[in-house]
């Protein structure tokens, strides 16, 4: 309850006052108020500036309860300034200074404040006389004149639900900056406030040690990102994938897992994980001699059936083979030049059709039916193929959120054969192109993608490493 009552009309507030910073996701906050100080303080660590020079950000943590580093609140702002501050014990420091809004009892303005660790001092925030009102009337003998609050709220759900989405820094691995699936993650993750930049996989090197594992580029080590995108060229699997677990190992939160990229580029390994999973696909069979070629054809039934690079991509490695003599020239011909492969049922029902699922964060959210072109029995659009918006069936829906599961893919494109007996997953992309789904679908799938990133990046930035780069935090103002 405040100590002084107000006259009607009056904004009075005493040497200490309960705020809030809305846009920041701070709901209450102990502020001093102090005169004496030109400019106003907020405590923060891991303070890190990240974004292009013409509109750059700040990201950082708060504790906002004194004594309680076990509650920590994420937020980033605009940078507007950079000044140098000088403390009340005479020691300089440079700060980021942004702009927020400031609520105090029912009165709500905008307010310029600094930046700094305020870990030793009472107040995680100190108000200056630039950030107070001209219709404020200032009673230093009193404190609380406005509405008090408490930190229980920190823990109620609603604010939980209700906190702002920070500006997150997004890094997608890929090798082809003007690609359209690259070029849209860029564009909608910018719209969205966020700052994405793209790495080229091949040109990352890592630090692999115990204590400070890293991730550096073009001589530099790589910022610490929200979130990576990996989209994982097959020629560079075995490379791309070591990237992305040094992330992980880093504690990056990564969309897709590098064992799960790994495991989707292998057909072999990946038909195994499906029926490990009892999950429908063609019936497969794989073998490494050439005197079990017979067996290998009739595991699978009469031809025509599909012979398939366990790497294929693209349609890329994929022949259809009419008849059985036919079979077996091509898979002599695989022999021949020691190439893994395996043989597959050919599903004539299908009718060179196939369905596209794409599956992120555990659900369908767009399908589209590819159609083989004239005279081709592969549907993929890169091989000419056509794409169209298709309804799915509830089996079918199940059928690719189990598929992506099994994989651990947070986002994957199921590829289902419609047969007589039920879905069919075909293969399971763990880096499945946009242009086709978004065009045929209409749906924004980067955002999609970008609505699941901003759910699951952990609300609690990383420990701060030994010889991590971050604004001083050795100087403080008294109070």
């Amino acid at each position: 309850m405040s100590e002084t009552d107000n006259d009607a009309g009056d904004f009075r507030i005493g040497w200490e006052e309960w705020v809030s910073l809305p846009s920041l996701g701070l709901p209450a906050l102990r502020a001093k108020i102090d005169t004496g100080a030109r400019t106003s303080a907020l405590h923060a660590f891991d303070i890190e500036a990240f974004g292009p020079p013409s509109a750059p950000k700040v990201r950082f943590a708060i504790h906002p309860i004194p004594g309680r580093d076990d509650v920590t609140i994420p937020c980033s702002a605009n940078v507007i300034d950079r000044r140098e501050v000088t403390s009340s014990n005479g020691e300089s420091e440079w700060r980021y200074v942004i702009q927020t809004e400031l609520s105090l009892g029912d009165h709500h303005w905008p307010i310029e404040i600094t930046l700094t660790n305020r870990t030793q001092m009472s107040y995680r925030m100190l108000l200056g006389r630039q950030a107070l009102r001209d219709d404020m009337i200032i009673t230093p003998s009193h404190r609380f004149c406005q509405p008090q609050k408490t930190y229980d709220v920190y823990h109620s759900a609603a604010v939980k639900a209700a906190a702002p989405t920070r500006a997150l820094r997004i890094a997608v691995l890929s090798r082809e900056e003007t690609n359209y699936s690259t070029r849209r993650l860029v564009e909608e993750g910018e719209k969205r406030g966020h700052v994405v930049e793209v790495i080229d996989t091949t040109r990352c090197y890592m630090a692999i040690n115990k204590l400070s594992p890293e991730v550096h580029y073009d001589g530099k080590r790589l910022a610490r990102y929200d979130a990576i995108i990996p989209r994982i060229g097959a020629s560079i699997t075995p490379y791309g994938t070591a990237v992305v677990r040094q992330f992980e190992t880093i504690g990056t939160y990564c969309v897709n897992p590098s064992d799960g990229i790994t495991a989707s580029r292998d057909k072999l390994h990946a038909h195994q994980i499906l029926a490990g999973q009892r999950i429908g696909m063609p019936a497969t069979a794989f073998a490494a001699s050439p005197k079990d070629t017979a067996n290998l054809i009739g595991l699978v039934g009469s031809a025509p059936l599909i012979v398939k690079l366990l790497e294929s991509t693209q349609g890329k490695g994929v022949v259809l083979a009419e008849t059985r003599k036919a079979a077996e020239s091509v898979i002599d011909a695989f022999r021949g030049l020691k190439a893994n492969f395996l043989v597959q049922q050919f599903v004539k029902e299908a009718n060179g059709e196939d369905i596209r699922c794409l599956v992120i964060g555990g659900r369908v959210v767009a399908s589209m039916k590819r159609s083989a072109a004239e005279g081709e029995f592969r549907s993929n659009l890169h091989r000419g193929g056509q794409a169209a918006s298709v309804r799915i069936t509830k089996v079918e829906r199940d059928t690719a959120v189990r598929a992506a599961r099994a994989f651990r893919l947070n986002m994957a494109g199921v590829d289902l054969l419609r047969s007589d007996d039920g879905p069919k997953v075909l293969e399971v992309n763990s880096s499945p192109g946009f242009e086709g789904i978004e065009k045929a679908s209409r749906k924004n799938i980067a955002a999609l993608l970008y609505d699941d990133i901003e759910k699951r990046v952990r609300p609690t930035p990383a420990r701060r490493r030994a010889g991590t780069a971050t604004v001083s935090d050795a100087s403080n103002e008294a109070g």
